[in-house]
């Protein structure tokens, strides 16, 4: 059995700076479990261009506000929401107030994975 608390990864290797904000990894690879778990915060008042060609992303929304634009479609998104990118989509997460997502990612981060983003605000996994 795995248990482990939110302040155990804070300021540790699984405590990650994506680019527009933290990504606080329960679950990686070496734990064993075939998917990740992570609580990611995205700060207010940022736009990223995202898109994960290596792996299916469902993010659930617990805190704030923003919203999701892919294929030119832009759904809202506020605590209760889920959204999952089941077809590798490139889309805009932008926060209008401070996103806190639970997110689940399959295959497993590895750990140290970031979004280095790129002038232009993309990024790929």
């Amino acid at each position: 059995m795995i248990i482990t608390q939110l302040s155990e990864l804070l300021n540790t290797e699984r405590d990650v700076e994506w680019g527009n904000g933290k990504s606080r990894r329960f679950l990686i690879e070496k734990d064993g479990m075939g998917y990740s778990l992570t609580d990611t915060i995205v700060n207010a008042g940022t736009e990223s261009l995202l898109e994960y060609k290596n792996h299916m992303e469902a993010c659930y929304c617990i805190e704030g506000e923003g919203e999701v634009e892919a294929d030119g479609t832009i759904y809202p998104i506020k605590a209760g929401s889920m959204y999952a990118l089941n077809k590798h989509d490139k889309h805009y997460l932008r926060a209008k107030k401070t996103l806190r997502l639970v997110c689940v990612f399959t295959p497993a981060l590895k750990g140290n994975e970031s979004h280095n983003l790129k002038q232009d605000g993309s990024s790929c996994y």
